[in-house]
């Protein structure tokens, strides 16, 4: 038995169409919004708005203190969809996060109550450091988008976006992502400290009457969820790339696999992420094609979580990062006509 999919709506300010130059200009502002709220990061909140139109989920990977969870809350507010937080702690049960059949009384009957991942953005928060048990339980929900509960299948609203925010690994009391679930997210987004200016504009910012979480009420709804759809649909339908760019993308993707310093390479899943992320960047500059730059762009949002170290290269400084780097220098780019 199935439950109907649904489209969590909400009020907007007009109706959108699914052309580029409406999507650059929604962009835009849903850019200068953000910034009511977060200071700096101007990449971190493009990835994640290209996370949007991907519909991919983003595993966000910094220290405590430097505004992940808020550049979520805030990214949600601007598209005006329903959003659930997740706090993950080592004691955090797999229904806490799907849900559970629960006893009605007057009924004398079992029912579904469902658990904050049916939502259309769900934050989870810290998410390394609940037990695999409970990452697990969000794996059938970020690739199928469903829950599965006593032979029952109750699918989750449209779009269902997964932002998920974790502490590095060498931090005490955290657990490293299993493999299968770290390949779900199409982006792992690297957060580091704003610069001294950024942080003197923050204190400025948040230390007098309001603090940051107030100035969230300041972002306006810029998209609603049925129009987040529609854009991730024009996304993928009007921007094209040609078949140079598509063997460039491969390419860049097999030879992951080819290196001696690495234990497992990235997957053709990498390549289709590449792909409808590249159209992604083109479409958020309101091109209708994607060139080489798109691709290298996002490169590393896509494979850093992907390229995994044989750990004897590990323990010599070897990273996701230095092998993608090589890989772009060296993989010549194809030339296009515009």
């Amino acid at each position: 038995m199935s439950s109907k999919k649904k489209t969590t709506t909400s009020k907007s300010t007009k109706p959108i169409k699914g052309d580029l130059k409406s999507i650059s200009k929604k962009i835009k502002d849903i850019k200068e919004n953000i910034s009511k709220v977060i200071v700096g990061q101007e990449e971190v909140v493009e990835a994640l708005i290209a996370a949007v139109l991907i519909d991919g989920h983003v595993l966000l990977e910094g220290v405590p203190g430097i505004a992940k969870t808020l550049m979520v809350r805030s990214l949600a507010c601007a598209i005006s969809s329903d959003f659930k937080r997740i706090q993950f702690t080592p004691d955090l049960m797999p229904s806490d996060v799907t849900g559970v059949m629960a006893f009605k009384p007057e009924t004398g009957e079992f029912y579904f109550k469902q658990g904050p991942v049916f939502t259309n953005i769900l934050l989870a928060d810290e998410i390394n450091r609940a037990p695999p048990k409970t990452q697990a339980a969000m794996l059938e929900s970020m690739q199928e988008k469903q829950v599965s509960v006593e032979k029952r299948t109750y699918e989750l609203p449209n779009p269902f976006l997964v932002f998920a925010t974790q502490n590095p690994i060498e931090q005490e009391g955290t657990y490293p992502l299993p493999e299968a679930q770290i390949d779900r997210f199409a982006f792992k987004v690297l957060v580091t400290y704003p610069e001294e200016d950024e942080e003197v504009e923050i204190v400025n910012r948040f230390t007098g009457e309001y603090d940051s979480y107030d100035k969230l009420g300041d972002i306006a709804p810029i998209l609603s969820a049925e129009e987040v759809i529609t854009l991730q649909k024009a996304v993928r339908k009007e921007v094209t790339i040609s078949d140079e760019l598509a063997k460039y993308i491969v390419r860049i993707v097999g030879l992951t696999r080819e290196s001696e310093e690495v234990s497992m390479g990235a997957s053709p899943r990498a390549s289709l992420w590449m792909t409808i992320a590249a159209k992604a960047s083109a479409a958020m500059e309101g091109r209708t094609y994607v060139n080489p730059m798109d691709i290298q762009k996002i490169a590393k949002n896509v494979l850093r979580h992907r390229v995994i170290i044989k750990p004897e290269y590990e323990f010599d400084g070897t990273t996701s990062e230095i092998i993608i780097d090589r890989i772009l220098k060296h993989t010549p780019a194809p030339s296009i006509q515009t």
